[in-house]
């Protein structure tokens, strides 16, 4: 990489010079031109010199120098103190002088040799740091007109930046390389194009400028470029490869974008140096930060581009950001506030920086979540501005409230935001250093406050769209999922990147017994308000089909009727699941959509072979069939939505490999973050996304089941009280025989007499826990009695029930409905437990 460079010193070289020396010659130019040089050129400076008070002796010495190319430029080694010269007047009055060609001639004791004495200026700047006389900064200008603002500017930092590195006492002799340090302390890039071939020698302070690594250059003048903002571009060419080289100075301001996302404007001087038989023509030139911009033409473009980057911002935070990026930086501002006006109360939006400790104890953080206590009118100069519509400025000094004062010591601009006659807002720009206020600067305050209050009329109505579509989102979906037995449930929704955050993609979680639960994961064509309402429709119909007691592929064939019913235009793909939390055995109906993933406990991860069938809405009379899988515990079953794992970029076979590559190498101790590392980065993608997982782990405390089918006989109830007492036995739950007895002759006799059909009894035993389960052929609920007195003769029964039970009550079923009751064994010691897998 391309160093700094030398500074010459006032101690010769090899093949150096004594400066002073007449005819002496500089050294010829190092292979690559020195950075310090390259910087001067910047600064429309030829040479450069540190003069520094000699001990013992009134008069300065030359301590070093640095300059470009350009032969011929000669200062005298040693100047009196008390003379006439230039840099000696500068540090006695501690005053810059700025001496064009003529006004140097008034100079003669310390000016350039000829031959250019007539066409050089000079510029003194003394060197002082705290309260000594260090010595004087002495640059010659390369114009008879001396040096315009900017570059005065620019050497009045240079000149502070080698005073902080100067030794309040130099050894007489000793070589302080303070002229090449003083470029790397202003961060001041330089580089060495060599048009021909496109390769550019760039140094270390002009990659970090632009955001690259010196690791990662290829000594490309394309890489660099494409840094810089399209819209800059062209302008970049023409100064970079001119029509007609000419060798004058070039000046240019661009921006680029830095990986961060951060946007940069980038100040860029350069100028060719011909040509000569030991090597082609080059382009020099320097690069530094830009604080402040300065008018000209190219101020369209910054309009241009704000108004295209406003385009683009469609929230409030977009907005807000990309007002910071158009002000902060550009004006060398500390602090910027974004602020909406509702109700004469201030609601601050953004804070840049956003780091609490940046700002005065009123402006932090949970300030501005609390517009109650910010009523405008405490803040007399912001009502102010606001009456009137109109920006202000207030100078370092002027007489602010604490709460302003705290921001921008050095300056504020308080910038009323207009949307449709109205403000809708207000932005407050302040400066820590005193801060002059230039008429470029208000013509940007004024175009910026104009597009940015536009802007943030029309953020708020799509923020205020996007919290109804969130809303009804949440509504549609599960706002939790259920706490299973055996396994644990996570789901993730990521709204699409454009348009209403609102779609067709839907997950459930449907508890239908203690031990068997139901997933479903699906997607309704479209990204819209109807889509999401054919979404909440089938959500619901298909959790009603599951909690009736149908099968899977009855469920799904049902939801396929009622979608193909309702006429619409719109078809859904759906996936469903009914899992056996106990075994561990699983069915799978797929209709249209994507198939199941698997991660095994071993890590290896499949993609389940379900046979599908079309898309629901389609054929009324389409078949869905089932498939069956055995899971172990330990697996983690993933049904995800096609916008994860497809898009314009993205084909669906490596999207789903991504997919499993993902679910393979997440921890499956934590469902949550599995489901997190499935959608990557977080951000919205092109459609949206839905991730439904469970982890199955098996039941630890396996039931103990024992079943009867009740004959329709006189003595019916008798038979099912000894099936009942001879279970209790085995169980060795005695204890609890007399309530579940009398549960059972209640329950069978209620539905001997009030169905027709079959009717079963189930008992089971769960840890403390019998129950008891009747099942028949009527889908009507069992009939509490109305009125309970002596009168009463009908009803008594289920009112027995309640009170002997734990808990009870009545479940539909396929076909029927089922009747069930717990009672709680009161030695849950002796019970015998099934520890399961």
């Amino acid at each position: 990489m391309p160093h700094d460079g030398r500074a010459r010193t006032g101690v010769p070289g090899p093949g150096g010079y004594e400066p002073g020396t007449a005819g002496a010659r500089p050294a010829p130019p190092a292979p690559h031109t020195a950075t310090s040089e390259r910087v001067l050129a910047f600064a429309g400076a030829a040479l450069a010199a540190v003069y520094v008070p000699a001990d013992g002796a009134d008069d300065l010495r030359l301590l070093e120098t640095a300059g470009c190319d350009t032969p011929g430029y000669r200062l005298p080694a040693r100047l009196a103190l008390s003379g006439g010269s230039a840099a000696a007047t500068a540090l006695r009055t501690e005053r810059t002088l700025w001496l064009t060609a003529a006004a140097l001639a008034s100079y003669p004791d310390g000016a350039p040799a000829p031959p250019h004495a007539r066409s050089a200026s000079l510029g003194a700047l003394p060197l002082t740091g705290d309260g000594t006389r260090l010595g004087c900064l002495v640059v010659v200008g390369t114009s008879a007109d001396g040096f315009d603002a900017g570059q005065r500017r620019f050497l009045e930092r240079y000149a502070d930046a080698v005073a902080g590195l100067l030794p309040a006492g130099p050894a007489p002799g000793a070589p302080v390389s303070a002229l090449a340090r003083a470029v790397r302390a202003l961060r001041a890039g330089s580089f060495v194009l060599e048009p021909d071939t496109g390769l550019i020698d760039a140094d270390e302070t002009l990659l970090d400028l632009v955001g690259i690594t010196p690791d990662a250059f290829d000594g490309k003048a394309d890489t660099l470029l494409a840094h810089a903002l399209p819209e800059d571009i062209p302008s970049l060419m023409s100064v970079l490869e001119p029509a007609s080289p000419a060798p004058g100075r070039r000046e240019l301001e661009f921006r680029v974008r830095r990986p961060t996302g951060e946007l940069r404007w980038l100040s860029l001087s350069c100028r060719t140096r011909q040509g000569t038989e030991c090597g082609p023509e080059r382009l020099l030139g320097v690069v530094t930060a830009s604080s402040v911009r300065r008018r000209a033409a190219d101020d369209v473009s910054r309009i241009q581009w704000l108004t295209a980057a406003l385009d683009d911002a469609v929230t409030v935070g977009e907005v807000g950001r990309v007002a910071v990026t158009a002000l902060r930086e550009p004006l060398g501002a500390d602090r910027v506030v974004l602020a909406d006006v509702r109700d004469d109360r201030l609601v601050v939006t953004l804070l840049d920086p956003p780091d609490p400790e940046s700002w005065p104890r009123p402006w932090r953080p949970p300030w501005p979540a609390e517009p109650s206590d910010t009523a405008i009118r405490t803040l007399p100069t912001l009502q102010l501005a606001l009456d009137d519509g109109r920006m202000d400025l207030w100078p370092a000094g002027a007489p602010l409230e604490p709460a302003l004062a705290g921001i921008a010591a050095g300056g504020l601009a308080v910038l009323p935001l207009p949307a449709r006659g109205r403000v809708a807002g207000v932005c407050l720009v302040g400066w820590d250093r005193p801060h002059e206020f230039i008429p470029e600067e208000r013509s940007l305050l004024t175009a910026t406050a104009a597009l940015v209050g536009q802007a943030l009329k029309r953020a708020h109505a799509h923020d205020a769209e996007q919290e109804l579509a969130t809303m009804l989102q949440r509504s549609l979906l599960p706002r939790r999922l259920p706490e299973l037995p055996g396994g644990t449930a996570v789901a993730r929704y990521l709204p699409a990147r454009r348009g209403l955050q609102v779609g067709g993609d839907w997950y459930d979680v449907i508890a239908l017994s203690e031990d068997r639960v139901a997933l479903v994961i699906g997607d309704v064509q479209g990204h819209s308000a109807a889509a999401a309402t054919i979404m909440g429709q089938m959500r619901t119909a298909v959790r009603a089909y599951a909690v009736e007691g149908h099968p899977p592929d009855v469920v799904v064939s049902h939801a396929n009727r009622l979608l193909v019913g309702m006429e619409t235009d719109l078809f859904a793909t759906c996936c469903y699941v009914e899992l056996d939390m106990e075994e561990g055995n699983t069915l799978f109906v797929r209709a249209g959509h994507l198939a199941p993933l698997l991660r095994h406990p071993d890590g290896s991860t499949e993609e389940v072979q379900v046979e599908g069938g079309p898309p629901l809405g389609i054929l009324a009379d389409a078949e869905f069939p089932l498939t069956a899988v055995a899971l172990p515990a330990g697996t983690v079953l993933a049904l995800v939505t096609d916008g994860l794992v497809e898009a314009a970029d993205l084909p669906l076979d490596v999207g789903m490999d991504r997919t499993r590559a993902a679910l393979a190498a997440a921890d499956p101790a934590d469902p949550a973050r599995m489901a997190d590392a499935l959608l990557g980065d977080g951000r919205p993608r092109e459609d949206d996304v839905a991730v439904l997982l469970m982890r199955y782990d098996g039941m630890r405390t396996r039931p103990i089941r024992a079943g009867w089918e009740v004959w329709r006989l006189p003595d019916a109830v008798m038979h099912a009280r000894r099936f009942t007492a001879r279970t209790l036995r085995g169980w060795k739950v005695q204890e609890a025989a007399d309530a579940v007895l009398l549960v059972v002759s209640e329950l069978v006799t209620n539905a001997l007499v009030h169905t027709r059909g079959s009717v079963r009894l189930d008992l089971m035993l769960r840890g403390d826990r019998v129950r008891v389960c009747v099942s028949d052929s009527s889908p009507r609920a069992p009939a509490k009695p109305v009125i309970v007195d002596w009168e009463s003769t009908g009803g008594r029964g289920l009112l027995l029930v309640e009170a002997v039970s734990d808990a009870s009550g009545s479940v539909p079923v396929a076909g029927g409905k089922q009747v069930w009751s717990e009672i709680t064994v009161p030695s849950a010691g002796a019970a015998p437990a099934d520890p399961g897998p």
